[in-house]
């Protein structure tokens, strides 16, 4: 499978028209072709292309440290914590890349802005172009031969290249380059274009940036919609718990209206069930305590109270127009003319009168005088 190579300006310059370096390899990485040209145009003809992209010296930050044998995913812990002291900034705003631990015990790591990556996402749209690999540019030099380092001057930024997984940028201090820089390897300049271009793909890439990204943009986005699917059911159902305690509501309410005009017909019409029938209620029993002399239930317990010889010689009791007649027994002896039951009916408001067999007892008339007197009928002993 053919692939595409190319050299990216800065990117906060780079547009579907800006002008780059690029060179087509075979699978066996020989030359196709090379030359200079615009995502525009090298998207023309070509459906689904397998890229590699090299970043501007500019954007090509690069460092590597030394850690102490660790598992993959805590050398990648540990490779981030180190870069943030290295990182000028947010440190959220930033995607850290690192390479595998090389035998030597070094960790190489890039970083770039995650603004740049989605940025670069969008411009290599993926109906075109499909990124196999992003890289700092010493990556697009060739890995040396043993005692070597490929060097490269890339607008004004030496680009070293000492293996396969290690590689270094540096502004251009001197008019020509620092022993320092090349760790006392003897230095191999590549051609000019496509040599510059055809370089082994180191084992770690930036492009596993993009995807985190990707993959972090969407997992939020299906968090929030999960988030608001169940906002939506809890919605729902609340709406249909309340539904429904609404309707049990008007049936109750409906229940006690009816059982309300069946205790009280007199009501013309039913607002507020419970309220009006615990008022009905209050008003029957103020109009019962109003009324406990005169009804037959007041007559009845104080003439018991009043008249506790009559009992076991009552023989009927009639209550008529607010009366009550006591009809006695034949065989029942007359109790005296005068006693203590008369003070006790007058004290109860009751007046009382008697022939031989029958008593008859009622409200007194008239209120009792001071000295407790009764207003009596005819006394027949």
């Amino acid at each position: 499978m053919n692939r595409l190579r190319i050299a990216l300006p800065p990117l906060h310059t780079l547009t579907l028209n800006s002008e780059l370096t690029f060179a087509r390899l075979d699978r066996r990485n020989h030359l196709i072709e090379s030359g200079r040209s615009s995502l525009q145009h090298l998207c023309e003809g070509f459906d689904k292309q397998s890229v590699e992209a090299f970043l501007h010296p500019l954007d090509s930050l690069l460092a590597d440290i030394e850690l102490a044998p660790l598992s993959a995913s805590h050398t990648k812990a540990a490779a981030v914590l180190a870069a943030q002291g290295l990182v000028l900034g947010d440190t959220e705003q930033v995607h850290i890349a690192c390479s595998a631990r090389q035998l030597d015990g070094r960790v190489q790591i890039g970083w770039l802005p995650k603004a740049d990556l989605r940025r670069l996402m969008e411009l290599l749209n993926p109906r075109h172009f499909s990124l196999h690999g992003l890289f700092p540019a010493p990556y697009a030099l060739p890995v040396p031969a043993a005692g070597h380092v490929s060097v490269c001057l890339v607008d004004e930024h030496w680009l070293l290249r000492y293996s396969a997984a290690s590689a270094t940028v540096q502004p251009r201090l001197a008019e020509d380059l620092d022993e320092p820089l090349t760790r006392g390897l003897e230095p191999a300049w590549p051609g000019e274009g496509d040599s510059c271009l055809s370089g082994a793909s180191p084992g770690w890439s930036l492009h596993g940036g993009m995807a985190s990204v990707a993959r972090s943009k969407g997992n939020r986005v299906g968090a929030l919609a999960c988030c608001a699917l169940a906002v939506g059911v809890w919605v729902a159902g609340l709406n249909l718990y309340a539904a429904r305690e609404a309707e049990q509501g008007q049936q109750l309410k409906a229940r006690m209206t009816q059982r309300v005009q069946q205790a009280f017909p007199q009501l013309p019409i039913i607002l507020n069930p419970l309220q009006q029938a615990r008022q009905q209620v209050a008003a029957l029993t103020g109009a019962k305590e109003a009324g406990t002399v005169a009804g037959f239930n007041g007559l009845m317990v104080h003439a018991a109270q009043a008249l506790p010889f009559l009992i076991g010689s009552v023989q009927s009791l009639t209550f008529s127009e607010g009366k009550l007649q006591v009809q006695l027994l034949a065989d029942m002896p007359s109790p005296a003319g005068e006693g203590a039951w008369q003070v006790a009916l007058a004290q109860a408001g009751l007046a009382v009168s008697r022939d031989e067999r029958a008593w008859t007892i009622s409200p007194l008339i008239e209120p009792p005088s001071d000295d407790g007197s009764v207003t009596q009928g005819r006394d027949d002993d």
